[in-house]
């Protein structure tokens, strides 16, 4: 049985990500949205796949704290770098995603800092909702 914890809202107006802005319902977020200057765009606010990296990134840190409190495995600094890759399929005039997530430890050996985010990669919301959508690749470097 799965109990509901937390439901998020949030808007995007106007023309999106073209210019539009992005609140969520408590008035937490608030931000203005643009094209990349690489994509072509102005680059002059956010994007969402800025905004669904920071999310991964966040969700993916206690993910790896979860797994890391279960194998009974100290953490000291602990960082999480995820890349959002937006691929244009210019054949098929679609779009889709791809990450890569890069787990930066201190205090552990590489081979825990590799089981950790492999464990991570399995108990986190963001990684269970893209699987088998995006294409994911996991690395950690330890300090």
């Amino acid at each position: 049985m799965s109990e509901t914890t937390y439901t998020a809202v949030a808007t995007s107006t106007a023309e999106g990500r073209n210019g539009g802005r992005a609140t969520s319902d408590d008035g937490a977020l608030d931000v203005g949205l643009a094209v990349p200057k690489a994509f072509g765009g102005a680059g002059d606010g956010t994007n969402p796949e800025q905004l669904f990296a920071a999310g991964w990134a966040s969700c993916f840190v206690g993910a790896v704290r979860r797994v890391a409190g279960a194998k009974k495995v100290p953490l000291n600094d602990l960082a999480v770098v995820a890349e959002v890759t937006l691929h244009h399929d210019t054949d098929a005039g679609e779009f889709h995603l791809s990450a890569a997530l890069h787990l930066e430890a201190t205090g552990i050996d590489q081979a825990t800092a590799d089981e950790l985010v492999r464990g991570a990669h399995q108990v986190c919301p963001y990684s269970k909702a893209t699987r088998g959508n995006v294409e994911v690749t996991l690395d950690a470097t330890v300090a």
